[in-house]
């Protein structure tokens, strides 16, 4: 396992964590009428390795599931994260095999 691998999984833990937070603070401020957290804010959060927090708060709390919009760019976030790990993949497959 490559030296920089449980940094960076730290990295999704924690803000996963931050995340997944957000989503429930955000989730009560719309209930209550409250100033809300900007959507930039949340994306910026998933952007930075929070997806998997926001996705499992969304879907728990049924926050930001019927915005297309929202939705949309949540999807390319988790797509680019995604695309990340499967170049770094193929990467350490082809260093293996050399």
């Amino acid at each position: 396992m490559p030296r920089w691998l449980l940094p960076v999984l730290v990295v999704y833990i924690v803000m996963s964590v931050i995340t997944a937070g957000a989503y429930i603070y955000d989730k009560r401020c719309a209930k209550l009428g409250r100033r809300r957290i900007p959507e930039a804010t949340l994306f910026g959060c998933c952007l930075l390795g929070g997806w998997p927090g926001g996705f499992v708060a969304g879907r728990m709390i049924r926050h930001k599931t019927r915005k297309a919009s929202y939705r949309v760019v949540f999807a390319l976030i988790v797509a680019l994260h995604l695309a990340a790990w499967g170049v770094v993949a193929w990467s350490l497959i082809q260093k293996s095999i050399d």
